[in-house]
């Protein structure tokens, strides 16, 4: 694969994440070599910083992520700032009540029933402290998230299952045969 190509695909894997990845995994999910890999990274990594650009790469051992440029850290906050104090958006109350209803679940299982990427959306519900992410039981690299005991005490109720159709919803077939898809 071409460098530019292989730059390319790169920045969408991360992008799409908003996590960071093993460079490892990186390697693996395009069929090449880690020197590649690293070697694609290192020009993207100068690149960002030559065009002025308002992301960066943030490497951090074996892990990279892509993030934003921290010359723009004040604007980023602002944004930040403003989704934490403003209400739900019509996505995070989907991913919420997705959580609270299925939860533990992971990211996967949530964009499978959404439709859509959630990383944007989870990492606003984690730092309004509605959600927490926890280690995947099922698989060692990957979280899972369910609702917080300050997500129950805003609603005012003590458990999960004290939800409107609860007993219903968090057992619903059509979504576990989508999750299993």
């Amino acid at each position: 694969m071409e460098l530019e190509k292989l730059q390319g695909v790169i920045e969408s894997i991360l992008f799409v994440s908003g996590e960071p990845i093993k460079r490892v995994k990186l390697a693996k999910i395009m069929g090449l070599g880690a020197e590649e890999v690293d070697a694609a990274l290192a020009v993207l990594s100068e690149k960002y910083v030559l065009a002025g650009s308002g992301l960066s790469l943030l490497v951090k051992g074996e892990e990279v992520q892509l993030v934003s440029n921290p010359e723009n850290a004040e604007f980023v906050e602002g944004l930040v700032k403003s989704e934490l104090q403003d209400s739900l958006s019509n996505a995070a109350m989907e991913v919420v009540s997705i959580i609270a209803y299925r939860g533990p679940i992971s990211k996967t299982e949530i964009e499978a029933i959404r439709g859509v990427n959630c990383a944007y959306t989870l990492r606003n519900l984690l730092l309004r402290g509605l959600i927490e992410r926890n280690d995947n039981p099922k698989d060692s690299r990957g979280y899972v998230y369910a609702i917080t005991f300050d997500f129950l005490r805003k609603l005012g109720i003590e458990s999960v299952k004290n939800l409107p159709e609860y007993g219903i919803l968090s057992v619903d077939e059509r979504i576990n045969s989508i999750i299993e898809k």
